[in-house]
């Protein structure tokens, strides 16, 4: 694929990434808390579980928690979805740019290499970001389990859990399952980049002369390859999400690493767990990319900086 651009610009994909990820946030909040407490319920001993699919985890989370419950724990994610989207977005681009061959072309396995460290580098701001919102997501879920026990959890903000965490393991209490975001996001990046550069190739150009895909073109290859990867990667987020799970409900499971996580759900739960909140992840990730790869490709950021694309 030949590359376009004759020169990188930094500052604008930053701002075009943020721009992209508070905007998708937004709008896809509610399904990605619905697919965190779908990933972290664990089947009892007779087969009960609190939320039968998405649709039930929907309907009983917005009548016990009300139209805010859906968006426990979006403040800390609307705040460092601006770094993490920029840096994601910013450094597959600055990649790109720097692993073009002599002849101005990116082979797949270098659009992949590119991909991969853009994953890898997102990771400093994505560690903490889940951490802390997976809390407050499931904060609700672990509540109302304990109340079928005669016991009650103490409420508490993201701000004070990090704060809590801070004090008790320092800085790396925040980065508690970095392995498990990096396997996750390494992996998806490899697989998103390249399928969407790919499909947003095949479609028409704009008429301004810049050479790049007309809006419908990078909105659809942006849902489809999000959607695509999301579902691909899917076990590791599971994995990721319930090593990130600090409060357990009454009985459920701990797992000391991703290799102890991975043979005890496949043993207790069935390869099929893998796979919970699988549909909810795609429904979140197709418009999240969606809409970020559209700011991204509009040149939001270069409109507002007064930056000629041309």
């Amino acid at each position: 694929m030949a590359e376009k651009q004759s020169s990188f610009s930094l500052v604008p994909k930053i701002v075009n990434g943020g721009i992209a990820g508070i905007i998708g946030v937004t709008c896809v909040f509610p399904l990605d808390l619905v697919k965190t407490r779908l990933q972290n319920q664990q089947i009892g001993p007779n087969g009960e579980k609190m939320y039968n699919n998405m649709i039930d985890a929907f309907k009983k989370v917005y009548k016990q928690e009300g139209f805010l419950g859906m968006y426990r724990g979006s403040a800390v994610n609307i705040l460092l979805i601006t770094p993490e989207k920029a840096i994601k977005l910013a450094a597959n681009d600055f990649f790109r740019y720097n692993l073009q061959t002599q002849e101005k072309t990116l082979p797949i396995f270098r659009q992949m290499l590119a991909g991969g460290l853009a994953g890898l580098c997102q990771i400093v701001i994505t560690t903490p970001m889940e951490l802390l919102k997976i809390q407050m997501q499931d904060a609700g879920r672990v509540a109302a389990q304990a109340l079928l026990v005669g016991k009650t959890v103490q409420k508490t903000s993201a701000t004070e859990l990090a704060m809590g965490l801070f004090r008790q393991h320092g800085i790396l209490g925040l980065y508690k399952g970095t392995g498990a975001t990096m396997l996750r996001d390494v992996s998806f990046s490899v697989i998103y980049f390249p399928l969407f550069a790919t499909l947003n190739d095949l479609g028409p150009r704009r008429s301004d002369g810049s050479g790049e895909a007309v809006f419908w073109c990078s909105f659809l290859s942006g849902c489809v390859a999000g959607s695509f990867a999301a579902l691909s990667v899917n076990p590791f987020d599971v994995v990721k999400t319930r090593l990130q799970a600090i409060h357990k409900a009454e009985g459920e499971r701990s797992y000391s690493g991703i290799g102890n996580a991975f043979v005890n759900i496949l043993r207790y739960e069935g390869p099929t767990a893998f796979f919970k909140g699988g549909a909810c992840r795609m429904i979140v990730i197709a418009p999240l990319f969606g809409i970020a790869q559209t700011v991204y490709y509009l040149g939001v950021a270069e409109r507002l900086l007064g930056i000629n694309r041309g």
